[in-house]
C-alpha cells in the first residue's frame, strides 16, 4: 500500500517537473532564458526544454507592431497652434536589447515620437506643414529609427494621421481657397471668352477670304468665257468677211450690180421707225451709177424702132447676121 502511494507521488512529481521543463515558442516569438536572474540563451520557435525552478523564459513578440501617438498641440514656425496625431510602425530586431536596454519600450517610443514631432513641425510654417506630410513622415522615421536602434528596434514608417489648425485659421483658409477658386474660374471664363472671340474672328476672316477668292474666281471665269465668246464670234465674222470678200472679187461685179445692191440695202435701212436717214459719203458715186443706168435704159431702142432702122439701113440688117 505504501509502495503504491510512493509511486503515485513520484508520478505526479515527474508530470509536474515535465510540465515546468517544456516551453513552446510560437513562430513569431523569441524566448529569453534567464538562470537565477542572468540571461543565458535565446530560444527559437518550437518545443524547448529548460531547468524548472532555476531557469525562466521571457517571450518577445517579433512581429511588426504599431504605436498610436496621442494627439498633441504643436506650435509652427509662424506661431500657429496645430493639433497633430501620428502613428509609428516598428519591429523588434534584437529581443535581448529590447528587453534589457529599455525598461518600457512602448512608453519610451511614444515620448520620443512626441518630442520629435514637435521639433519637426516647429521648423515649418503652417502652409508648408499642411502640404509636406511626406517630408514630415520621412524626417520622423529617420529620427526615431536612429534613436531606437540601440534598443534593438527598427522603425519601418511613420504616418501623420491629421493636422488640425484652429477654427479661425480654418475659416480664413476656406475663404482664401474660395477666393482663389473664384479667381481661377473668372480667369478661365475670360480666357474662354477671349479664345471664342479669336476663333470667331478667325472664322469670319477665313470666310471673307474664301468668299473674295470665290468672287475673284467667278469673275475670272466669266471674263474667260466672254473673251472666248468674243474671240469665237470675231473669228467667225472674220472668216465670213473673208469669204464674202473673196466671193465678190471672184464674181467681178459691175457698177450696175453694186448700185442695185446698194438700193436694196437702202430699202432695208429705210424700213424702220427712224425719222432721219443718214447716207454714207460714197452715196454720190452710187447715185451717179444709178443715173447712168437710167440713161442707158432710156436710150435702149424698141422693136418698132429697130425695124425702121433696118429698113433705112439694109447694110445693118446684113451685119446683124454676121458674127461679132
Amino acid at each position: 500500500m505504501t509502495g503504491l502511494v510512493t509511486f503515485g507521488v513520484l508520478a505526479v512529481l515527474v508530470i509536474v517537473f515535465a510540465g515546468l521543463s517544456l516551453r513552446i515558442i510560437e513562430p513569431y516569438e523569441k524566448g529569453l532564458v534567464e538562470r537565477l536572474g542572468r540571461y543565458v540563451r535565446t530560444l527559437d520557435s518550437g518545443l524547448n526544454i529548460i531547468v524548472p525552478f532555476i531557469e525562466t523564459v521571457q517571450k518577445v513578440d517579433m512581429r511588426e507592431r504599431v504605436i498610436d501617438v496621442p494627439p498633441q498641440e504643436v506650435i509652427t514656425k509662424d506661431n500657429v497652434v496645430v493639433t497633430v496625431d501620428a502613428v509609428v510602425y516598428f519591429e523588434v530586431t534584437d529581443p535581448v536589447r529590447v528587453v534589457y536596454q529599455v525598461a518600457n519600450f512602448m512608453m519610451a517610443a511614444i515620448k520620443l515620437a512626441q518630442t520629435s514631432l514637435r521639433n519637426v513641425i516647429g521648423d515649418m510654417e503652417l502652409d508648408e506643414t499642411l502640404t509636406s506630410r511626406e517630408r514630415i513622415n520621412a524626417q520622423l522615421r529617420d529620427i526615431l529609427d536612429d534613436a531606437t536602434d540601440k534598443w534593438g528596434v527598427r522603425v519601418t514608417r511613420v504616418e501623420i494621421q491629421k493636422i488640425d489648425p484652429p477654427r479661425d485659421i480654418t475659416d480664413a483658409m476656406s475663404q482664401q481657397m474660395k477666393a482663389e477658386r473664384t479667381k481661377r474660374a473668372a480667369i478661365l471664363e475670360a480666357e474662354g471668352v477671349r479664345q471664342s472671340q479669336i476663333l470667331r474672328a478667325e472664322g469670319e476672316k477665313q470666310a471673307a477670304i474664301l468668299e473674295a477668292e470665290g468672287r475673284a474666281e467667278a469673275i475670272r471665269r466669266v471674263a474667260d468665257a466672254e473673251r472666248y465668246q468674243r474671240l469665237t464670234v470675231a473669228q467667225g465674222e472674220a472668216e465670213a468677211i473673208t469669204t464674202v470678200f473673196a466671193a465678190i472679187h471672184q464674181g467681178k461685179p459691175t457698177s450696175d450690180l453694186l448700185a442695185v445692191r446698194y438700193l436694196e440695202a437702202l430699202t432695208k435701212i429705210a424700213d424702220g421707225k427712224a425719222t432721219k436717214l443718214f447716207l454714207p459719203v460714197e452715196a454720190s458715186g452710187v447715185l451717179g451709177a444709178l443715173a447712168g443706168m437710167a440713161e442707158a435704159f432710156r436710150h435702149q431702142p424698141t422693136g418698132e424702132e429697130e425695124q425702121a432702122e433696118d429698113r433705112r439701113s439694109p447694110s445693118n440688117r446684113d451685119n446683124k447676121g454676121l458674127p461679132q
